[in-house]
């Protein structure tokens, strides 16, 4: 059997039979970090200014599911509550597991380096801890040597050189200033281990759109180090395939996983085998990504799956698919009898809006759509369904002004007035397509139909696009948008 002609088969992630083709986790998982405990893999990823830090599961390093957060708000500057801290918030993080307790670091590029920890990763996560106030540093990574002692790895906002500090066994301080072990190009994203006796730095180079992977490799650990290339593009059509975490099995085999960034999609997740030469990792295919392959020998079978994407909004809890943009008002939002209730707050623009709150896109297709009861609006305000885009707005919603309360649209830079909305309630939704045209829908009664122009899907502030809920006014605070659920499909598609 040719599985390269199977073109009913999806697109990547699980594609049965015992084969995956990458990326295994076709969304916004950028700088990933994984982990083996017992028979479960963990992971967390950077998440910027969006709250808070999501950790997924997974059996088989294939498909995962999101079991908690590591925090819902980042209480380090005013910042993060007045929406200026695009681009910042948590950048590439560590899971690890010692002594009976997950620790996650991470660094923000202004504020300084901060940890948490918990018994449990699906949580609760203790409160985030300041370990240092210090501005430009990036991509810590713990490391508990075989007799106790901690220590802390990272980079520098730029990036590089790494640097390694003496760490308390409680992972709460640093002990020293720190040593330089590595100056490279552009080398951040640092992951350390020990095998067989030695040390290794995994870490990134070259930068995100063409860099490769490095491996270091030194008896001591604080070097000297010797340096080889151990995964980069060649022939295929991976770009920048690096940033990511090495993880040994109980069955021996060694896995890689990494992102590549992939435009307004963001950087997605894919993963690599690994085999040791020498003591040396070689990962792909001689070095080079692979596209299909054999996943990854674990125990049980296990059904492809994906993070969950839709809400009915009548939990007691907000899905872990949401994130907000910026830290929440909490006085502000709440999910009701009759869904999420976004009371509006004033802004000037989407992108100034208190209690946007998003989901990452998965796939290059999809669709998605949300009723929204507009009884509730008062003059001033909008309130719809959109994509956060860096800078661009790109959303369809309902506006309410001194006439009434009016179907709109903003695509590509355009505005679409649309009709009088007589009713209580407006569905508005999309139909995705990253590899053609990503245009909004609505609909009044039964049938959907299509408005404004062509949405222009971006990435930027490191992140990609993503799907929002929001709610803002021009006028005076006040006003109720109810979301009464949310359904959003994924199509992985055929080859």
């Amino acid at each position: 059997m040719n599985i390269h002609d199977l073109a009913e088969w999806p697109r990547w992630g699980d594609l049965g039979n015992g084969y995956y083709r990458n990326p295994v986790l076709n969304a916004d998982v950028s700088d990933p970090d994984v982990i083996r405990v017992g028979d479960d893999f963990y992971m967390v990823c950077s998440d910027f200014h969006f709250m808070g830090m999501q950790v997924f599961h997974s059996k088989d390093l294939v498909n995962w599911s999101l079991i908690g957060k590591v925090y819902e708000r980042l209480d380090i500057d005013p910042a993060y509550d007045e929406m200026h801290a695009y681009a910042k918030g948590s950048w590439a993080p560590a899971i690890r597991y010692y002594n009976g307790r997950f620790y996650v670091y991470f660094c923000t590029p202004d504020e300084g380096l901060y940890m948490s920890s918990a018994a449990d990763p699906a949580g609760p996560w203790e409160p985030l801890h300041e370990v240092v106030r210090v501005s430009g540093w990036e991509d810590p990574c713990p490391f508990w040597d075989e007799d106790g002692q901690a220590y802390l790895g990272h980079s520098t906002v730029g990036a590089g050189p790494i640097i390694l500090h003496r760490m308390s066994t409680d992972g709460k301080r640093l002990l020293d200033a720190g040593t330089i072990v590595y100056v490279g190009k552009i080398a951040e994203g640092t992951k350390i281990y020990k095998r067989n006796g030695y040390y290794y730095f995994i870490i990134p180079e070259g930068g995100v759109e063409t860099g490769w992977q490095t491996v270091l490799r030194s008896a001591s650990l604080y070097g000297p180090y010797e340096r080889k290339v151990v995964l980069q593009q060649g022939a295929t059509v991976v770009n920048g395939p690096h940033q990511g975490a090495i993880v040994e099995l109980e069955s021996g085999e060694t896995w890689f996983l990494h992102f590549s960034s992939t435009g307004a999609l963001g950087r997605v997740c894919h993963l690599q085998p690994v085999r040791w030469e020498d003591d040396w990792p070689v990962i792909g295919r001689n070095g080079e990504p692979v596209d299909i392959y054999a996943k990854p020998e674990v125990a049980g079978s296990h059904l492809p799956g994906l993070p969950a994407t839709s809400d009915d909004f009548l939990g007691p809890e907000l899905g872990l698919q949401w994130q907000w943009n910026h830290n929440p008002v909490n006085g502000n939002w709440s999910l009701t009898k009759n869904g999420l209730r976004l009371l509006a707050l004033e802004a000037p623009d989407l992108l100034h809006a208190r209690n946007t709150l998003t989901q990452k896109m998965i796939g290059q297709r999809g669709e998605a759509s949300t009723e929204l009861f507009i009884g509730g609006m008062k003059i001033g305000q909008r309130a719809g369904f959109a994509f956060l885009c860096a800078r661009e707005e790109n959303w369809i919603g309902a506006v309410s002004e001194r006439e009434g309360i009016y179907l709109r649209a903003v695509t590509g830079g355009t505005v679409f007035h649309g009709p009088k909305l007589t009713g209580e309630t407006v569905r508005l939704g999309s139909l995705m397509d990253l590899d053609g045209e990503t245009r909004f829908i609505f609909s009044l009664g039964e049938e959907w139909l299509p408005f404004g122009g062509p949405c222009r899907m971006l990435a930027g502030f490191w992140k990609g696009a993503r799907l929002g809920l929001f709610s803002y006014t021009r006028e005076e605070t006040g006003g109720n948008a109810d979301f009464h659920w949310f359904q959003y499909d994924v199509q992985r598609g055929g080859a």
